[in-house]
């Protein structure tokens, strides 16, 4: 009997996806466990496996074709020696996920596919009857800088070629000047590169925020020498623990504790009424390969710095090898940019709706600064805070900057 095989949700705010391509082909056998394609998403492309058995009977869905909805059927599984129905068996309705499921529940997200060693992986023909397990990301940048993918190694589970081993390949690789005279491009040439459906989502989301959003900014200049001073202290008595606190992991905890004391800011905007939270959860700013995420520190407030510090590195290392779930980075109440440590000056940061804020934190620098009347030097951070205008006032907002530069310059609170 003919099974439809559906476009599955991935995650729970999925309603489409993208065919990004087809690891089986119409005719090839199919196993429960396999890897049949790959789904991008809003926030990540996904390995899809098949819960049953059969043959590819028809490919409905061609790779590449974006905005196919969910349930949608995509490719027609049929039993050995049956004919292949023309159109979607309409006798067969199964439930999506029983049907397809992902191999990974939690959708990353950036472009990178979760492994576990007891399943297959994906594999691509190396031309050679050899099958090479990379994941789809490798893949990609490795056809883009022209490196041999039967030439490596990988350093994955099982012997998995990531990224990590196709950028090393591409740094190695001899410049074509070395062995031929440089090829001289054509006049005028683009190189065209398809929108990931991350970079398609970050471009829609910041364009509503921006436009729908009415954003004021405020401003301010904080010492950093006293909050310095005791993270040295801090750092000093946790280096036995292995554990370091970073400038970033104060920031978190201040900007918490401000909210804890000024909460009018700790709110969100609806059409009919404003939403005030009780925890304090705080969104950072991680960047990841094509886009940014933004992982939530939950109740900020009530954790130490050294809670602090261990989760916001384990959050930003998984965010970076694409392995947080939808929990790990849905439902802020308010969010963190830190550039400091690329030596920016300020900056002001576009909303993260539906939040009402978000604070740019931009490099310490030693600065000129009056003190009594004298002429001193300090470290000096700007801080901007961008806020809808819907849901606070700039006077409230003035206020809560002046909050959070006490907490920084008495830092003591911090730890208390």
């Amino acid at each position: 009997m003919a099974i439809n095989i559906l476009m599955p949700a991935l995650s729970p705010t999925m309603t489409e996806g993208t065919v990004a391509r087809w690891l089986k082909k119409e005719g090839d056998m199919v196993q429960s466990g396999d890897v049949i394609a790959e789904i991008e998403t809003d926030k990540a492309t996904m390995e899809v496996e098949a819960a049953d058995e059969g043959i590819l009977g028809k490919i409905l869905i061609p790779e590449g074709t974006d905005h196919v909805a969910v349930k949608t059927p995509i490719a027609i599984l049929v039993e050995e020696g049956e004919d292949v129905p023309s159109a979607p068996a309409a006798e067969a309705k199964p439930e999506p996920e029983k049907k397809v499921e992902a191999k990974d529940e939690k959708p990353a997200p950036i472009e990178i596919s979760s492994f576990d060693p007891d399943k297959k992986s994906v594999a691509a023909d190396a031309g050679k009857g050899e099958r090479i397990f990379i994941s789809p990301l490798a893949r990609r940048i490795a056809k883009e800088h022209g490196v041999d993918i039967a030439s490596l190694t990988g350093t994955g589970p099982n012997g998995r070629i990531l990224r990590r081993d196709v950028d090393k390949a591409k740094d190695q690789k001899p410049a074509a000047a070395s062995t031929a005279p440089a090829a001289v491009p054509a006049a005028g040439h683009v190189e065209h590169v398809k929108h990931s459906g991350m970079r398609k989502v970050i471009a829609r989301r910041l364009t509503e925020s921006k436009t729908q959003v009415p954003h004021f900014y405020v401003s301010v200049d904080i010492e950093l020498d006293a909050l310095l001073a005791l993270r040295s202290k801090l750092n000093k008595a946790l280096e036995a623990e292995g554990c370091k606190i970073s400038v970033n992991d104060m920031m978190i905890k201040a900007v918490a504790l401000a909210l804890k004391k000024l909460p009018g800011l700790n709110v969100q905007f609806t059409e009919s009424e404003m939403l005030h939270f009780e925890d304090v959860d705080i969104s950072m700013a991680v960047s990841v390969p094509d886009g940014l995420v933004t992982p939530v520190i939950r109740q900020a407030d009530r954790k130490s710095l050294k809670e602090i510090s261990q989760e916001a590195r384990s959050l930003a290392t998984r965010a970076r090898d694409g392995k947080l779930s939808p929990e790990d980075y849905q439902g802020g109440t308010f969010s963190i940019s830190n550039m400091g440590m690329f030596g920016v000056k300020d900056f002001a940061a576009i909303i993260n709706p539906p939040q009402a804020a978000i604070l740019a934190v931009a490099s310490g620098e030693k600065r000129p600064v009056v003190r009594d009347g004298e002429l001193a030097v300090a470290t000096v951070m700007t801080a901007t805070l961008s806020v809808d205008h819907r849901a606070v006032d700039g006077a409230l907002g003035a206020q809560w900057l002046n909050v959070l530069r006490d907490l920084i310059q008495n830092p003591y609170s911090l730890v208390l």
